[in-house]
């Protein structure tokens, strides 16, 4: 009978015993953001519940599209502004 071991990778272990530490990557919108470890480079995100979730390649493609009209929306919100101050 042969024994097969996986070799263990530090950062992974680490992060198994003491926790992950994750840093903002993304700021989506003022709520939703992305993580990652910086130990094991997991990556996360902020689910519609407001809990963290694995960073899918759906939810990149959600909030690639969330953050495009967040921006319209503060470019539109900034360019009102200017027009009620300047009338």
């Amino acid at each position: 009978m042969k024994n097969y071991t996986t070799p263990i990778n530090p950062s992974k272990l680490y992060c198994t015993i003491f926790g992950h530490k994750y840093k903002v990557t993304k700021k989506v919108t003022y709520h939703v953001k992305e993580y990652k470890c910086s130990c094991c480079n997991r990556e996360l995100t902020t689910n519609s519940n407001g809990k963290l979730t694995e960073l899918t390649p759906t939810f990149k493609d959600i909030n690639a599209a969330l953050s495009r009209i967040y921006l319209n929306k503060l470019a539109r919100m900034k360019t009102q502004r200017l027009n009620t101050s300047a009338a």
